[in-house]
């Protein structure tokens, strides 16, 4: 996969991750996390929405800028915890590798086979949060054939 095609997929779950938080962790021993102190055996949640939006960590988090990874070491296969959308370490999703290689296929087929026009020209970018996180307004993209 190129740096391109890594930094074309890692602005998608930046800015929108299927979901807002990673399955629960259990600490193994004491921690101290920004001066607060994890207990050994507290279930621990990742909040990847907020990771995303860290101020601290991205300029303009809340602005799609997609070329900020381009020159970027930041990697979404589980290494830099500032992206991690398919979690990370032992709990990595085992669905990653085949997610990745399928991505580009089934894209790449929509794309050359149909013209694409937005139903709605009126984007609304705003999200429902739940379990997932969905879009408050459904996209509703039209194929047409070509």
């Amino acid at each position: 996969m190129s740096k391109l095609q890594a930094s074309e997929y890692q602005k998608v779950h930046k800015l929108h991750p299927p979901v807002p938080l990673l399955l629960p962790r259990k600490a193994t021993k004491d921690v101290e996390i920004a001066g607060f102190t994890v207990p050994k055996g507290a279930q621990v949640f990742v909040n990847v929405w907020a990771i995303g939006r860290d101020e601290s960590t991205w300029d303009n988090p809340h602005t799609f800028i997609p070329e900020r990874f381009l020159r970027s070491n930041v990697d979404f296969k589980g290494q830099n915890f500032e992206l991690i959308p398919f979690g990370a370490g032992r709990r990595i999703c085992p669905g990653f590798p085949l997610a990745i290689r399928m991505l580009y296929l089934m894209l790449g087929s929509l794309i050359n086979s149909f013209d694409w026009k937005l139903e709605d020209e009126n984007m609304d970018m705003e999200e429902k949060f739940g379990i997932t996180i969905m879009k408050a307004q459904p996209l509703r993209a039209v194929p047409v054939a070509i």
